[in-house]
């Protein structure tokens, strides 16, 4: 059961990537210039006030990590939804039937 729900939050940052694929793709035709959505312009057009909590907290408790978070989040957005959902599509794969072996 919680393979089946990890599997299916991969699914939907798969689907969240090639969303942001698309759209990247149509703004770069439009503006005849290649423009990335970076995951943290992103999260600040969603909710800016819980990036600077988030930034804050990190800080707090471990400052070296919050230089990795940024890093993360200079990324495509779309590079990241797709990684990630790529990840969890594979992690959590159902196993492999086993032959010549009977499950009772």
């Amino acid at each position: 059961m919680i393979r089946a729900i990890f599997r299916f939050i991969g699914l939907l940052l798969l689907a969240g990537g090639f969303i942001f694929l698309v759209y990247d793709g149509a703004r770069s035709i439009a503006d005849q210039t290649l423009r990335l959505t970076k995951l943290g312009e992103f999260w600040n057009e969603i909710h800016q006030v819980s990036q600077q909590t988030v930034r804050i907290q990190v800080e707090a408790t471990a400052p070296w990590a919050w230089h990795f978070i940024k890093l993360v989040l200079n990324q495509p957005a779309f590079a990241v939804l797709g990684v990630a959902g790529l990840l969890l599509m594979l992690l959590f794969r159902p196993r492999p039937p086993l032959i010549g072996y009977s499950r009772d």
